[in-house]
């Protein structure tokens, strides 16, 4: 289960984030290529934009789902 006091800086303001946890596995991106990116050295990937629809909701929980390490996280 992600860690809200261990998310990486990168992460945009919101409910949805990804803490230290991640391996850069780029999952995420495959599933809400709108709402994640990798950090500029590929370590790991983090929320650049939260879900501004259902489309956009549906993927991000999709992401949060299929994390192999759950470092996904949502406090909303």
């Amino acid at each position: 289960m992600a860690n809200k006091n261990s998310k990486f800086s990168e992460n945009v303001a919101g409910k949805y984030y990804v803490d230290s946890d991640c391996t850069g596995c780029n999952l995420c991106i495959d599933y809400a290529p709108l709402n994640f990116k990798m950090s500029d050295d590929d370590s790991h990937a983090y929320v650049s934009k939260q879900s501004e629809n259902e489309e956009e909701e549906k993927a991000c929980l999709e992401a949060m789902e299929n994390c192999p390490v759950e470092a996904i996280g949502n406090d909303g």
